[in-house]
């Protein structure tokens, strides 16, 4: 009887464990069709509930950090953008889109910083760096001149 009863528990725990992976993948999968859609406000909610039961889910953050920026919610963009780079450094889309934060902001230095760590990890968006690069040149000398 008793070996009958742990059966049924160990059963019971691999279910329960397994229905919760799939639900996590579902918020995000279901976040996503929702911002895919223009549907912010929803989107936002399934990313946040995603983070819930998966904290280091970085992809996540940074959908939560692109919701931000439409919303021109600056402040929240980047500190999701800063806890997408804590979980996965070399995420080239967060750095880039912290890159353009800073440049927004003036500070020159961080978009260095942050231009020497893109150079490191891109593989799709390098052209883009090259244009930051390009537009702060352009900056730069006019500070000089001042």
């Amino acid at each position: 009887m008793n070996k009958i009863f742990k059966l049924i528990i160990l059963v019971y725990f691999i279910l329960v464990s397994s229905n919760l992976a799939f639900g996590k993948e579902n918020f995000f999968d279901e976040a996503l069709k929702k911002y895919q859609s223009q549907n912010y406000d929803d989107a936002k909610f399934m990313f946040e509930r995603n983070i819930v039961f998966n904290p280091k889910d970085a992809k996540s953050y940074l959908y939560l950090a692109k919701i931000y920026n439409h919303e021109e919610d600056q402040k929240k963009e980047e500190y999701n953008l800063e806890t997408t780079l804590l979980i996965e450094p070399n995420n080239e889309e967060a750095i880039l889109m912290l890159m353009k934060i800073a440049l927004k902001k003036s500070n020159y230095s961080k978009v260095n910083d942050l231009s020497q760590t893109f150079i490191k990890v891109c593989k799709k968006l390098c052209d883009e760096n090259n244009e930051i690069q390009k537009s702060l040149k352009n900056i730069e000398p006019d500070n000089n001149e001042s």
